[in-house]
């Protein structure tokens, strides 16, 4: 039977509306998911002016309500994390590790966030009576999602909040693992992060556990640098708007390190200006890590990268969601990992406009719609 699945409907033109779309039955590789709650993050907002009709939302966490004929390893009640980088594990990506840069599948490198064979079937989900596609395939400021089997993660063994454990698919992950698996963080050795919003407080909280000793966070608000501290920072730096390629910022890193640099930096402000920062915080052979995707044209004075230093830009903390997934769960369950402490706000769906002006503001460091 169709279910009704009260959702955030982007209109494509930078505006938003709560509406309803009709749901149908899964087919033999899809899930039907009751979702639970729904974190937020500026790729949210982004996807108001993608130019068409979209159910927003990628970042999710509920419970199995249906499963299709071949689904085995999930059945209805099953408390489930949602992952937009669905693997099609046959791919020449796919088949070198990467799976997060699946060639068939990823809305981002296969599909520019549109719909790929990663997206559940398309007639399953119709809004006024037509075809309605997912943002990165799931959709998840909706009361249900319609998504590939592929696309879900169990949690097993003790359940996690379904707030905390929404904001993993996504800015944690992407803070965890730019540290952990592209960075490969070693214990011992000193860390910068340019920014101290969602996605830099995963990234200040994946360089505590990967044993980093020195965590130099750097921000422009002194709330921000007060959450880095919570999470895990070791020292902060407080920024200038002037300093606009934070130049002054990478003295005091010096200083801080030996007056050579930081063994790694990260940037997570999505700042084009700050695109070449990290690559002034590091040492002679140290490693600057782009996360926040910055895509766009921008000026590199050269001499930043003098001498040996390594400069990468990965997607999505290279996730592999069956493995690094119950990684997280685990952390969290062993307290390595915050997650509760990260919400600071809850929204219900029809409060959507105050939580994206909240998230604008950077009042949050993290924003989670809840279904109750």
């Amino acid at each position: 039977m169709p279910i009704e699945s009260k959702s955030a409907i982007a209109t494509g033109n930078g505006n938003f509306k709560i509406d309803y779309i009709v749901l149908a039955e899964p087919l033999e590789d899809e899930v039907l998911v009751k979702m639970r709650a729904a974190g937020l993050c500026h790729t949210d907002y982004d996807s108001l002016s993608w130019g068409k009709p979209i159910v927003m939302g990628h970042e999710g966490a509920g419970i199995v309500h249906k499963v299709g004929s071949k689904v085995r390893d999930l059945q209805k009640g099953d408390q489930v994390v949602l992952n937009w980088a669905t693997p099609c594990l046959k791919c020449f990506q796919c088949q070198n590790g990467n799976q997060h840069l699946c060639e068939n599948n990823s809305p981002v490198v296969a599909g520019g966030n549109g719909y790929t064979p990663g997206h559940a079937h398309l007639n399953g989900s119709l809004w006024q009576n037509k075809p309605i596609e997912r943002s990165f395939n799931l959709g998840t400021l909706s009361e249900y999602a319609l998504v590939k089997e592929s696309a879900v993660v169990k949690v097993t063994g003790r359940p996690i909040p379904f707030a905390s454990a929404s904001i993993l698919s996504c800015g944690v992950m992407t803070g965890y693992g730019s540290v952990v698996n592209a960075a490969k963080v070693k214990s011992k050795s000193s860390v910068v992060v340019i920014g101290c919003g969602g996605v830099g407080l995963n990234v200040i909280q994946g360089a505590k556990i990967a044993g980093a000793t020195k965590i130099i966070a750097i921000d422009i608000k002194k709330e921000k640098l007060s959450w880095a501290t919570q999470f895990g920072a070791t020292h902060t730096i407080l920024a200038k708007k002037e300093d606009k390629e934070l130049l002054k910022a990478a003295d005091k890193v010096k200083l801080l390190c030996d007056g050579r640099g930081a063994d790694y930096a990260f940037e997570c402000t999505a700042i084009p200006a700050l695109g070449a920062a990290p690559l002034a915080m590091v040492r002679n052979a140290g490693t600057a890590v782009q996360v926040s995707g910055i895509e766009e044209e921008i000026t590199i004075d050269m001499r930043l990268f003098e001498w040996d230093k390594i400069y990468i830009n990965p997607l999505y903390g290279k996730c592999n969601p069956q493995v690094d997934f119950p990684k997280l769960f685990e952390l969290y369950k062993k307290g390595a990992l915050q997650l509760d402490e990260m919400i600071t706000q809850k929204y219900s769906l029809d409060n959507l406009q105050q939580a994206f002006d909240d998230m604008l503001e950077g009042k949050n460091a993290k924003g989670v719609v809840t279904f109750e």
